[in-house]
């Protein structure tokens, strides 16, 4: 075993020994150079005259006091880690331990056996040799030889042949009257006299083995007499502890631990019988009954058997199984009459109290040493989980009947209504404003967290934030659904099943869908989680470290991101549905086609040179819905913004990856003339000078830059001279700017007074209108 541990140490990396920390190592001269062998270090730990006490003093009169401290923390927490893991392999080894100590409590018997037959053998041996020499004796004259054979065996034997005559009706009368101590003091002393007869040859071989045969007998009889008291119900505790202590003195360890224990198991069943489940449904007060029961008698039987037995391996491992049994049918009991019924009602928060009242019982026996938890949440989790489950669900369908009758219109929190708002309760401007299922689906999430709070303990808290991941999606997808386009699209309705859903049929109203999920996904349900996340660092208390808060904030902010993810689909639908409605008709047909630029100069009549109407329309649209984002996204302007960019961008996109409208263009019978090319580029330049500083992104500026030189490369393929046909930016940016006035209703204004807190201000209207160069280059 000494070996195995060299073998471990030296497997280890030279720079540290693995006991002390590097800095304590270097301070108490553990440390070691570049070239010194780990097994050098170790030498002075393995002579037998190492004196850890002189060794510690003469290392730590060179350490700091504060150094010191820090290696005794270190050492006490190595300390607690050591038992920790002693513990836990104890545990896993338990049945094993077991088998091996009635293996060696067998073998034991199976020797003395052999020793008794031995034992017999030589008594025989040495009577039939005795008989001999006795035989040799009488030859001689009768009379004076019977008189000395005689007179000797009186003089030396006469006091241990009276006791040996008297021991059997004194050893009756103990056992009678029982006697305990006293008649275990009794065979002892045969036990002695027995060997010292043997050695010193006082008493006949057959007198020493009859005896022998007596000590025998009156052993099994007392411990009969004792295993039949220990099984009495009325035997309290100190007789209990008295027999065991009894029969472990006879040699019977074994036998007296079992039975200690099997007395404390029917002490343990008559109680159960008397603690019988509720008929009124109270299952958290049937837990606790039923708890301080069980782990009262373990408890009482722990203290029984270190008292008599001490810490004795073989002794521990059968405690340990045999209240590990105890405790698995404790968890069966409260599953059956408590918790099971409870998780499947969604009862979560009588749930979690039944399984909490349980650990705290365990975390009794734990401080002295004996570790239950384990077992309980093993047990406890499937129902647990069923009750998670069933509050998601129904979770779930609450929302679902909630937005079904939902009308989109945001309100105030309603009174009764619990929120993680910013603000003081009494600040009703700084509410969240949601519609009513929002409101209804945010204040069940609350109330869900307080619940699931006190299951940490269970390892719960991954499927909980996933669980709450998957409503959100669901609702999500309800809001999707409530799109008037997305009843068209079997997709989005995927998974819904049946649930009607209330159309969102205004603007306003859709919108008000974004405001929900946006709110949500950014600030509620994150604070709800976050409530979660310091229930668990409390639990955790000073032992918490820095590796798995580290890990905890990584998890939640990929969380935070999948929910992002669901409010962007939400965001998507919204804008592809929008951009439908601009590009295509009610009969199917494009307000956005490649005609529509090539017909231009077929035409004989006078151009109004004006953008062209769907982008107009995007223009006002765009324009409308900001005015509206404004008053619904209070101090989430960023979202609003990026809202009008993405509606932008997915006009914007289609146009770039119309393949029809572009082959058209390029490979048409007829090609784009001037006049074509003019309106497309004065449609491009209208949406760059609208977008600037507001609906525009960088990438779809640079999206249109490439739309209008893949426009123009098409017109220099018929020969034409693009810069030539083409008037100059000047003429194009008036027109733009004039039609941007007339549509939004206000004033012209010049570059300088542009918004600069977008994150596409950079761009200007010259920049823009350099595309032709671009092109060109």
């Amino acid at each position: 075993m000494a070996s195995g541990a060299a073998r471990s140490s030296r497997s280890r990396p030279a720079g540290h020994s693995g006991v002390l920390p590097a800095g304590a190592a270097a301070a108490g001269g553990v440390g070691v150079g570049a070239g010194v062998q780990l097994a050098d270090k170790l030498k002075i730990f393995k002579t037998d005259k190492f004196d850890p006490d002189s060794y510690v003093q003469s290392k730590c009169q060179t350490m700091t006091e504060k150094e010191i401290r820090h290696l005794c923390s270190y050492l006490q927490d190595l300390k607690k880690a050591s038992a920790e893991e002693m513990r836990t392999s104890v545990y896993a080894n338990y049945a094993a331990f077991i088998r091996t100590s009635k293996e060696i409590s067998e073998l034991e018997r199976e020797l003395l056996s052999i020793r008794n037959l031995l034992n017999t053998e030589s008594a025989l041996i040495h009577g039939l040799s005795e008989g001999i020499q006795i035989d040799s004796l009488i030859m001689g004259p009768e009379d004076s030889a019977e008189e000395n054979i005689s007179t000797v065996e009186y003089q030396e034997l006469s006091e241990i042949q009276k006791w040996h005559i008297d021991f059997p009706d004194k050893l009756d009368v103990l056992l009678a009257e029982r006697r305990v101590d006293e008649a275990l003091d009794a065979l002892d002393e045969a036990e002695r006299i027995a060997v010292d007869a043997e050695k010193q040859q006082t008493l006949a071989t057959a007198d020493i083995v009859a005896l022998k045969e007596i000590i025998s007998d009156n052993r099994q009889k007392l411990s009969d007499q004792l295993a039949e008291a220990a099984c009495q119900s009325s035997t309290c505790g100190i007789e209990l502890r008295a027999a065991a202590s009894a029969l472990k003195r006879l040699g019977d360890g074994p036998r007296a631990h079992s039975l200690l224990l099997s007395a404390h198991n029917q002490r343990l069943q008559s109680k159960i019988q008397t603690t019988r489940p509720s008929s009124t449904g109270h299952s958290v007060a049937y837990t606790a009954s039923l708890a301080k029961q069980v782990f009262s008698v373990i408890a009482n039987a722990l203290s029984d058997s270190m008292e008599v037995f001490g810490n004795e391996p073989s002794y521990a491992s059968e405690l340990v199984t045999w209240a590990t049994k105890q405790a698995m049918e404790f968890t069966l009991l409260v599953k059956r009459h408590a918790l099971g019924s409870c998780a499947a009602a969604g009862g979560l928060r009588a749930a979690a109290e039944c399984v909490q009242i349980a650990l705290g019982y365990t975390s009794l026996l734990e401080a002295r040493g004996l570790s239950l938890s384990a077992v309980l949440l093993k047990q406890f989790r499937p129902c647990v989980e069923q009750a998670l489950d069933s509050n998601l669900r129904r979770i779930e369908e609450s929302t679902s009947a909630l937005a079904a009758a939902d009308d989109w219109a945001l309100i105030y929190p309603p009174t009764g209504i619990r929120t993680f708002a910013r603000a003081s309760a009494g600040n009703l401007a700084l509410q969240p404003k949601l519609s009513s299922s929002a409101h209804r689906f945010n204040s069940m999430v609350q109330d869900f967290f307080e619940d699931v709070g006190p299951l940490l303990s269970l390892q719960l808290g991954g499927s909980t934030m996933d669980g709450l991941l998957k409503i959100f999606s669901t609702y999500v997808d309800l809001l999707v659904s409530a799109l008037p386009g997305s009843m068209d699209d079997e997709a989005n309705l995927e998974g819904l099943g049946n649930k009607i859903i209330r159309m969102a049929e205004t603007e306003e109203q859709q919108l008000a869908l974004l405001a929900n999920a946006s709110l949500l996904a950014e600030e509620l349900l994150p604070r709800a989680a976050m409530k979660l996340s310091s229930v668990n660092q409390a639990s955790m208390g000073s032992m918490r470290i820095r590796g798995p808060d580290k890990q905890n904030r990584a998890e939640q902010r990929e969380w935070k991101r999948k929910l992002q993810h669901m409010v962007d689909k939400l965001r998507d639908s919204f804008c592809r549905q929008h951009a439908l409605d601009l590009i295509f008709t009610e009969e199917g047909d494009t307000h956005l086609s490649a005609e529509m630029y090539i017909n231009m100069d077929n035409n004989a009549e006078e151009t109004e040179w004006v953008p062209s109407l769907i982008f107009q329309e995007l223009y006002t649209k765009l324009n409308r819905m900001a005015s509206i984002a404004a008053e619904m996204f209070v101090g989430r302007e960023r979202f609003a913004t990026l809202l009008m960019m993405r509606l932008t961008e997915t006009v914007i996109l289609w146009l770039s990856d119309d393949q029809s409208f572009w082959e058209e263009i390029e490979e048409g019978p007829r090609a784009l003339g001037p006049l074509g090319l003019q309106q497309f580029y004065l449609d491009m330049q209208f949406v760059i000078l609208f977008g600037q500083g507001r609906f525009l992104s960088r990438h779809v500026h640079t999206v249109i830059l490439n739309i209008i030189d893949r426009a123009m490369a098409a017109f220099s393929a018929t020969g034409l001279d693009p810069d030539s046909a083409l008037p100059s930016d000047d003429w194009f940016i008036e027109i733009a700017q004039d039609n941007i006035s007339r549509i939004s209703g206000k004033a012209r204004a010049g570059n300088s007074e542009r918004e600069v807190h977008s994150p596409t201000a950079s761009v200007s209207a010259q920049s823009v209108s350099s595309a032709r160069s671009h092109g060109s280059s």
